[in-house]
């Protein structure tokens, strides 16, 4: 539990399509070999289709996940006003006594996605290879200011003309020593580094509460 006797609240932002979903499916089954009790919250426009789509993958007790429609672009519900994700982290903690670890995905269309500190306690930021190696160099809030910068889909730099060397480079001078993972998520390549991440943050939580 976090130092507000609450699970631990981690957001998943980037852009459409850089691979929340996929993270999240290779993150949370090793997650829960290791003991923890996970559940998941996804931020969609006017429907529930990520939820629905996650709770038919299998990796997760379907009861697990909750699906919040924002009315509105979903940065607004994780930073602007963040109170219907609260709420329905909220309402999870009170259904699944025990819950050690709430994730927040949220998409977007761009690189200005944020998550603000009063819904969650570290986020991450994925983008992917295939949007282009000029993606770093472009920076953006959701590069600069989130917890853990994740590059996904490294093995594609081959085939979409990225040049991977580069963007470990841009990335290195926009992050400044900051935490980077570089995934491969239907592998597994890159994964210890995010969970890595996750584990320091459940550390750090722990030894707050002491």
């Amino acid at each position: 539990m976090s130092s507000n006797d609450r699970a631990l609240r981690l957001g998943i932002g980037g852009p459409v399509g850089s691979g929340k979903t996929a993270l999240i499916e290779a993150v949370v089954p090793r997650l829960q070999e290791s003991g923890w009790s996970v559940a998941i919250i996804t931020n969609d426009l006017l429907t529930q289709e990520d939820a629905v789509r996650l709770r038919g993958r299998g990796f997760i007790d379907p009861a697990r996940v909750v699906g919040v429609e924002t009315g509105a672009c979903p940065h607004t519900a994780i930073r602007e006003d963040p109170s219907l994700n609260i709420e329905a982290a909220c309402e999870l903690e009170r259904r699944l006594p025990g819950l050690d670890l709430v994730l927040v995905e949220s998409g977007g269309d761009n690189l200005a996605s944020t998550f603000s500190r009063e819904l969650v306690d570290w986020w991450a930021f994925v983008i992917d290879v295939g949007a282009g190696d000029d993606i770093p160099r472009k920076r953006g809030p959701g590069i600069l200011q989130c917890d853990l910068l994740v590059v996904n889909k490294i093995d594609i730099a081959p085939y979409v003309n990225a040049d991977l060397s580069l963007i470990r480079r841009d990335i290195a001078r926009a992050r400044g020593g900051r935490p980077v993972a570089y995934t491969n998520c239907l592998t597994g390549e890159g994964l210890d580094a995010v969970l890595g991440q996750i584990e320091a943050v459940k550390r750090r939580s722990a030894s707050a509460t002491r």
